[in-house]
C-alpha cells in the first residue's frame, strides 16, 4: 500500500506555484525523508496530504486511496507541524485531556506513561518545558492517536544536538513498530541514519524520489584535483572538481578523475544545486562539474 499517492498535484497562491506537477507514490512501512530548501514546497505537500489545504490541480489520496481530510484519513494520520506547536499556557496533562477530547481514538495511558518515562512533569506548563521536551510532548500526543502514518514537518529544526538525537531515536523506534513516517527536514546528516526512502523537492517540483539504497547505487561521485587551492586551517588544502553522474557498469572513469560511491548528502546537494538537470555519465555532463570543493 502507498500511504500517499499524487498525480500532477499542484498548489498555487495567486500567480505563484508553491507546488507543481507533483507525481509521487510514497510507500508504507518506510521512513521517508522530504528534503528541500525553504520555499521548495515541502510544507505545501504535507498540508495537501493531511487535508489542511486543497489542490489547485491534480489529485492526492492517502492510506491506500482515501481523500485527505476525510474522517477515515484523519483517524489514520497524525501530524506534527513546524516548531512542534503546543499551547504554552496549558500543562502537559491539559494537552493530553484536550487532545483526547478532539480525537475519536486516543491512548491516554500510553501518553501519560511515555511522558513519565521521559521525565516530563504532567503538571508543568508546556511553555516552561525545554525545546526538546516540547518536541517530545507534541510527538507523544501524535503517537497516542495510534496512527498508521506519522507526518512530521521540520520537527528537529530548533532542537539542540542531544534533543535532536533523542527525537530521531524515537522516530526509528516508531518505524520499527510498523508506523510509516514522512519526515520533512533540512538536517541531511541526521536523516541519513533514519530514512530509507527519499524525496527531493526544489523549485516547487519533485527532483528525485526513490529508495535510498537504490538511489545511492545508481549514482557515483567523480573527483579530480585542481591546480592550486585555498588555504584551510593554516595549511594548504587541495581543491577538487567534483560531479555527480549516473552509475552504470559500462561507464569508464575519464583520465584524471577518481570514482567514489555517492553519499546521501552529496546526492541531495547535487540535485538541489541544479534542479531539473539529469546527471549523465561523462566528465562534463554531471551535476556540479567544475565547481571547486575544498578537501578537508
Amino acid at each position: 500500500m502507498n500511504v500517499i499517492e499524487t498525480r500532477g498535484l499542484g498548489k498555487r497562491y495567486g500567480g505563484t506555484w508553491a507546488l507543481r506537477e507533483c507525481t509521487l507514490a510514497v510507500p508504507a512501512r518506510h521512513v521517508t525523508a522530504l528534503v528541500g530548501p525553504n520555499g521548495a514546497g515541502k510544507t505545501t505537500l504535507l498540508n495537501l496530504a493531511v487535508g489542511l489545504t486543497t489542490p489547485s490541480s491534480g489529485t492526492v489520496t492517502v492510506l491506500g486511496g482515501l481523500p485527505p481530510g476525510s474522517p477515515a484519513a484523519l483517524d489514520g494520520i497524525a501530524f506534527v507541524a513546524q516548531d512542534t506547536p503546543v499551547h504554552k499556557n496549558l500543562s502537559a496533562a491539559d494537552m493530553i485531556h484536550m487532545t483526547r477530547n478532539l480525537n475519536r481514538r486516543f491512548d491516554q495511558d500510553y501518553a501519560q506513561s511515555r511522558l513519565g518515562e521521559l521525565g516530563i512533569p504532567l503538571r508543568r506548563k508546556a511553555g516552561a518545558l525545554s525545546g526538546g521536551q516540547r518536541a517530545q510532548l507534541a510527538l507523544t500526543l501524535a503517537l497516542a492517536r495510534r496512527p498508521q502514518l506519522l507526518v512530521l514537518d521540520e520537527p528537529v529544526a530548533m532542537l539542540d544536538p542531544v534533543a535532536r538525537h533523542d527525537f530521531l531515536a524515537t522516530v526509528q523506534a516508531v518505524a520499527a513498530d510498523g508506523v510509516t513516517v514522512l519526515l520533512s527536514s533540512h538536517v541531511i546528516a541526521e536523516l541519513e541514519r533514519v530514512a530509507d526512502y527519499l524525496i527531493v523537492l526544489s523549485a516547487a517540483r519533485v527532483q528525485l524520489a526513490g529508495e535510498v539504497d537504490d538511489l545511492l547505487a545508481s549514482h557515483r561521485m567523480l573527483t579530480r584535483a585542481c591546480a592550486g587551492g585555498p588555504a584551510s586551517r593554516g595549511r594548504r588544502a587541495e581543491a577538487r572538481d567534483h560531479m555527480l553522474v549516473q552509475a552504470t557498469q559500462a561507464d569508464e572513469v575519464p583520465p584524471g578523475w577518481e570514482s567514489h560511491p555517492a553519499g546521501l548528502e552529496e546526492l541531495v546537494l547535487a540535485y538541489l544545486r541544479e534542479p531539473g538537470a539529469t546527471p549523465l555519465a561523462g566528465p562534463d555532463r554531471g551535476r556540479n562539474a567544475h565547481q571547486p570543493e575544498v578537501a578537508q
